[in-house]
């Protein structure tokens, strides 16, 4: 295990600080066309924004007895982001990412990785104890180990911590039961609009259009927010009694990869500092936007 935590240049023992907000899941390699290679995942890019706001974030997650694993921590320690990270006996993860003529990103992600095999340990107990905002999604649930890692934290975070559920549908790796679960556990749902169209899908939602989908999985699973992103659109913010809604600022786009983890990593930490939902979604629209015009998820 390689544990690693920072408070300013300053590496603390892990023994006196936990982190506030976590991200557990998938940290890899976004390869790029022409083999330039990105730090990459949605929990590590949650987690690095979240840390931008005056949190300490965290990634709890595996790498290899590797090469890139190697490379992947010291890039990690290098933007002074925490981490709780186990070695296993599998490579490190990496993904091929094309992009189209509008920088929107295609995946093939690798199977059998070090980010399928998260364990959960001791230190991972105390850090779910005292943490204010956990965000978790599908795409490591597609293994059997680190889904159940995955649900041990959810039963150990504090009853009032943000537990964030960032759906993030990628090619075959989900299913109705896994997201069925993961909304039953969770207050705090993200979704984009493509993945709202695969929902009403999936829970045969018929005749809904997105608005009321959203509706829909706010009132059926008792949540306290839902967020959509709809790209080059706008994103709503859906609370009980509550709607928001802002325009996506114009930009000159590079890539949109992470900036939806950006969006939601902003607009959590925001909550936490006191911010109005109307607030906290601006300076969410306003991160995301500016991560569109850079490589990566955390420039």
């Amino acid at each position: 295990m390689v544990l690693n935590f920072q408070t300013g240049s300053n590496l603390s023992t892990l023994s006196t600080m936990t982190p506030s907000i976590i991200g557990l899941g998938e940290i890899l390699w976004d390869i790029f066309p022409g083999q330039k290679k990105v730090l990459g995942g949605a929990p590590a890019n949650f987690a690095w924004h979240a840390s931008q706001l005056e949190f300490d974030g965290c990634i709890v997650s595996a790498v290899g007895n590797d090469e890139l694993g190697e490379e992947l921590l010291d890039i990690l320690a290098k933007k002074k982001l925490n981490f709780l990270i186990e070695k296993v006996n599998y490579p490190t993860g990496t993904v091929q990412v094309a992009l189209d003529s509008n920088g929107v990103p295609q995946y093939e992600i690798c199977e059998n990785v070090a980010w399928d095999n998260i364990p959960f340990t001791k230190q991972s107990e105390e850090f779910a104890k005292n943490c204010k905002a956990f965000y978790f999604g599908t795409l490591a649930q597609r293994s059997e180990v680190s889904r159940a890692t995955t649900h041990r934290f959810l039963e150990t975070v504090p009853k009032n911590a943000y537990r964030i559920f960032d759906i993030n549908l990628r090619q075959h790796f989900y299913s109705k039961e896994i997201i069925h679960s993961s909304l039953q556990c969770c207050n705090m749902l993200k979704i984009n609009e493509e993945e709202t169209v695969e929902i009403a899908r999936i829970f045969e939602l018929i005749g809904m259009n997105e608005l009321e989908v959203c509706s829909h999985l706010l009132k059926t699973y008792n949540l306290e927010i839902v967020m959509e992103t709809k790209g080059a659109v706008g994103s709503y913010i859906f609370a009980n009694g509550e709607t928001s809604y802002l325009e996506t600022p114009k930009v000159q786009v590079v890539s949109t990869v992470g900036a939806g983890d950006s969006f939601t990593g902003s607009f959590v930490a925001a909550l936490l500092l006191g911010k109005s939902l109307r607030e906290a979604h601006q300076k969410a629209v306003e991160v995301s936007a500016y991560i569109c015009t850079q490589h990566g998820g955390m420039p």
